[in-house]
């Protein structure tokens, strides 16, 4: 394979992963993961999705539930329906209205750093 192609691995509903995962592509997340992802490229859990551990990739899209700290190099999207319990560190943070997070934002720039602290009541 060449090095434009983008290698994509799916952790299927239904499927429970215990331990880290690291990948040099791009990773969705449908079912289960206790365990931290590390992962080069970018990182989608979908609405089924949960995990419990560290998140840290390129750009991560979160339409499920993730109890653990988010380092998201470019960008962090929330969606409509995503949980997130931890602190984030991105530089660009995206919240749907819908979404719940309870945790600290660090957004980082070349012209200093952001810190906010949002609390959800659920």
């Amino acid at each position: 394979m060449n090095g434009d192609s983008e290698d994509i691995t799916v952790i299927s509903n239904g499927v429970k992963v215990e331990g880290k995962i690291s990948s040099e592509g791009s990773v969705r997340i449908d079912g289960n993961v206790l365990g931290d992802i590390d992962c080069q490229r970018n990182i989608t859990i979908g609405e089924r999705g949960e995990v419990f551990g560290k998140v840290s990739g390129q750009s991560i899209a979160i339409a499920g539930k993730v109890k653990g700290a988010i380092n998201a190099k470019e960008k962090l999207m929330l969606e409509s329906k995503a949980n997130l319990e931890g602190d984030v560190y991105t530089k660009i943070l995206v919240v749907e209205a819908g979404a719940k997070f309870d945790g600290k934002s660090n957004m980082g720039s070349s012209g200093g750093t952001t810190t906010s602290t949002q609390t959800v009541n659920t």
